[in-house]
């Protein structure tokens, strides 16, 4: 329990006793006031319950405290605001149980599963996917350091009319040419699924060009009349489709997997739709014997939502090919049936908000319990200052060509600053890489997820202000100064402590809170911007006090042995959003 925590837990005795008020929360902030004390706590609340003025209500719990608890050393009240003065000790005390924080994880005994990534195979991930692959792992990541068991998992959209499309254009104009050491091979099947793009448009100012509508002229283009027959095809089982479909699959799986790799996420389990969608078709029939779902004259299956508010959803189409809310049904099954979980997290962006909520409606309306424990998270989409990207026209921004332009600028600023000099080339490299992507992750990490983000790179690169190399810098800052002092750990039981001290042990014990808080909200914007109020509090600390050159050996050892702390705070946190460290920059 942090001094914050503990200083609730007594005030709380205090107005019972003083008051016999139970179940009071006042508000506590950290005193950033040109007033003395540690904590401000409001009082406001309380006047109206007890018809007194704020001021003589602060000065009866500052006397409360002062008597009832051996927490205060002083306090003061300024306009009904009462600032509370901790005794030393007990920031001294707090400070020991700050390691303890990493090595005492209590088990939440819950599995939660998270899905990410779940991309096409139809073309590279971009940057849309960073976004989400970064979200989910941090998510997992934090999840974890709150107790949980976590499943990692994706399904991957392997199938239906948009891979035919690429598969088609390779068979028309492929003339037989397969993935080099020039083109990984996810690039080389989305360079088809453009292709798709340009010559089905031809096809439809053709057509449009001989009197058709541009309705008529979408429909009845050859291109998409074949992609069409492909797809039934290839559910009937047609060797040849099959064939091709596995081969390139598996080019696209290869390039993924090179992708994933750099950017530093995995998974304990992975899906595909090929195989899901079948077992979302079973459901269709289970729904009909139950009369949760209908069927319509033309074949197909329906689900009425009307009565939640919702419409009515098409589950099968009168061909009897299945649509994405088919394939989701099944997958979401099979995921309970082939594990104990006891949460699933699908973290898709927020343009597929209504999706989730209509998926989440029928599996409840079919009978499944689970369905209560199945949640969105919804994040905004990353945008660029040219506006949104688009795949099949090619203008996304390309995950792998964004990871080497970061790796690239990280590398310019660290050989400008000239400090990674006696480095072997291998440490130079790895430093670029893990300062690179560090800046990619933090800066995507740091926004809320439900907030659109504009992403830019040569901003997230500097190594001032809230960005991912400032933090890095810091940590850095910090091993340096521990080698520089042949540091070994030795506990201090006694010490005077100033204001930047206190200000870094209260930053260190709420640790564990924000972890909590993050993997609440599934929030690691959270963890984020704490990492970053560490860091500028560390600074604060190292700019305004001396630490080598101390001649009070106490002092000196406990001025180190909270640099180190903060060392590890840092990147224990920074871990948590998947960001590396480095010991020199």
């Amino acid at each position: 329990m942090n001094i914050k925590d503990i200083l609730e837990q007594k005030l709380a005795e205090v107005i019972l006793n003083v008051y016999q008020l139970k179940d009071i929360k006042l508000e506590i902030q950290e005193n950033k006031t040109e007033f003395e004390g540690d904590f401000t706590i409001v009082t406001f609340p309380l006047v109206k319950q007890l018809k007194k003025n704020p001021e003589s209500i602060g000065v009866e719990l500052g006397e409360g405290l002062t008597t009832q608890t051996e927490l205060l050393e002083s306090f003061n009240v300024v306009k009904g605001f009462l600032n509370v003065k901790v005794k030393n000790q007990f920031f001294v005390d707090q400070f020991r149980t700050v390691s303890e924080q990493f090595s005492n994880v209590e088990k939440k005994n819950a599995t939660v599963m998270v899905e990410y990534s779940s991309p096409n195979t139809n073309k590279p991930l971009h940057l849309g996917h960073i976004r989400n692959n970064l979200l989910g792992f941090s998510v997992a990541q934090i999840l974890k350091e709150a107790g949980y068991d976590v499943i990692k998992s994706q399904i991957i959209n392997d199938r239906g009319i948009h891979i035919c499309k690429s598969m088609l254009a390779w068979e028309k104009f492929g003339k037989g040419e397969t993935p080099n050491a020039e083109t990984k091979g996810d690039k080389f099947v989305g360079n088809y699924y453009v292709k798709f793009d340009q010559e089905y448009k031809k096809e439809i100012a053709e057509l449009i060009a001989n009197g058709s509508t541009e309705d008529q002229a979408k429909k009845e283009a050859p291109l998409i009349k074949e992609a069409q027959q492909m797809l039934l095809d290839w559910e009937n089982g047609d060797e040849k489709v099959r064939n091709l479909w596995a081969e390139m699959n598996s080019w696209v799986y290869e390039g993924f997997n090179q992708t994933y790799k750099r950017l530093g996420v995995d998974f304990d389990q992975v899906q595909y739709e090929s195989n899901t969608y079948i077992l979302g078709k079973d459901l269709i029939q289970e729904g009909l014997d139950k009369g949760v779902l209908y069927q319509k004259e033309d074949g197909s299956v329906w689900c009425d939502l009307t009565d939640e508010g919702l419409d009515e959803k098409l589950l099968l189409r009168s061909d009897g090919t299945s649509v994405y809310m088919t394939q989701d049904l099944g997958t979401a099954v099979e995921r309970f049936k082939e594990n104990n979980i006891q949460k699933l997290i699908y973290t898709v962006g927020n343009e597929q908000d209504y999706h989730f909520q209509v998926l989440f409606k029928i599996l409840g309306k079919l009978g499944y319990s689970w369905a209560n424990h199945l949640y969105h998270l919804s994040y905004g989409m990353v945008e660029l200052p040219e506006g949104k990207m688009k795949s099949r026209e090619g203008t996304v921004v390309d995950a792998d060509d964004l990871m080497q332009e970061m790796y690239e600028t990280a590398k310019t600023k660290s050989q400008e600053l000239g400090k990674l000099e006696t480095l072997s080339p291998e440490e130079k490299e790895s430093s670029y890489e893990t300062v690179g992507l560090g800046a990619l992750k933090y800066f995507m990490l740091k926004v809320d997820p439900k907030k659109k983000m504009l992403f830019n790179p040569a901003e997230s690169i500097e190594f001032n202000g809230n960005t991912g190399p400032f933090i890095q810098y810091t940590y850095a800052r910090i091993q340096s100064l521990i080698a520089k002092a042949n540091y070994e750990h030795k506990d201090i039981a006694e010490v005077s402590l100033n204001e930047f001290e206190k200000e870094l042990i209260v930053l260190l014990a709420n640790y564990k809170t924000v972890v909590e808080k993050a993997a609440e909200l599934l929030s690691p914007a959270l963890v984020a911007n704490y990492v970053y109020d560490l860091v500028k509090s560390y600074n604060s600390f190292y700019q305004s006090n001396v630490i080598l050159k101390l001649e009070d050996e106490d002092l000196k050892q406990f001025r180190l042995n909270l640099s180190e702390a903060t060392g590890k705070t840092i990147q224990k946190s920074l871990s948590l959003l998947g960001i590396g460290t480095v010991n020199r920059m």
